[in-house]
């Protein structure tokens, strides 16, 4: 699985850190062409040099998901630098928590920009380019499990990958026809720089006990599901939502 990913054009979104750098790895690892892109140039050109060595090719790439203009200038640009695209990793996004309650407009706006917003805008505009060059190809919309079900204080977080995961549906079934998979990855909990101490702490493995299998995943358990969606063994898979977060969604309540 994967191995078709070889010389494949990959823009992978929110690539400067935490999952998005590591879909960057792991897609660059298959040998493919990848389009690093996120707001933190320095970062990016940091991680095109820790991929130096491997089978694929990173480019970084600034642009900022908060932005439509942005995103349109970056999804032409990446198209530029590789000779087309071939797959869209969706994966900017941004979270905060806050008690319902006290939640702001300018919080609403900045997690409803950037988590759904642009998700849209830059599926659309890579999806242009894709119909324009009638080869079809792949988007992934990294969505969570909070699109599903809901803990508290997350509230504008939950409603935008809720939207998420259904535009994932209304894309699949317009762009079928184009030869365009839009499917979405919803991670449970998993371990990163930002919540390591977290997780390590009693809060965290308090949490850690709700989760059936009694883990909090790791970033490599996205491979797998990762890399079915983006290649061809996942070719007549459309509109689906795969869930990654060791049983949570389905844990009593």
């Amino acid at each position: 699985m994967g191995e078709d990913l070889k010389g494949k054009r990959v823009l992978v979104t929110g690539a400067s850190s935490g999952l998005g750098a590591h879909f960057v790895r792991l897609l660059a690892g298959q040998g493919a062409k990848v389009v690093a892109a996120a707001r933190r140039v320095e970062r990016l050109e940091e991680l095109a040099a820790a991929c130096a060595k491997l089978p694929g090719q990173v480019m970084p790439l600034t642009l900022d998901v908060a932005s439509v203009p942005s995103i349109q200038a970056g999804v032409a640009e990446a198209a530029r630098l590789m000779g087309g695209l071939d797959v869209l990793v969706n994966n900017a996004g941004i979270g905060e928590t806050e008690a319902a309650i006290s939640v702001t407009e300018a919080q609403w706006d900045a997690q409803l920009d950037v988590n759904l917003k642009g998700c849209f805008f830059a599926a659309q505009t890579a999806a242009q380019v894709m119909i324009e060059a009638k080869q079809g190809g792949a988007i992934v919309n990294i969505a969570s499990i909070l699109g599903e079900r809901v803990t508290a204080r997350v509230v504008p977080y939950a409603v935008s990958k809720a939207g998420l995961i259904q535009m994932t549906k209304g894309l699949a079934l317009e762009w079928a026809r184009h030869g365009i998979r839009v499917n979405a990855l919803a991670p449970g909990y998993i371990v990163t720089d930002i919540n390591r101490d977290f997780f390590a702490s009693e809060a965290g493995e308090a949490l850690t006990k709700r989760i059936p299998t009694r883990r909090i995943g790791d970033p490599a358990d996205l491979d797998g599901p990762l890399l079915l969606l983006c290649s061809e063994a996942g070719r007549h898979m459309t509109g689906a939502v795969v869930a990654v977060d060791g049983g949570h969604l389905v844990s009593g309540l």
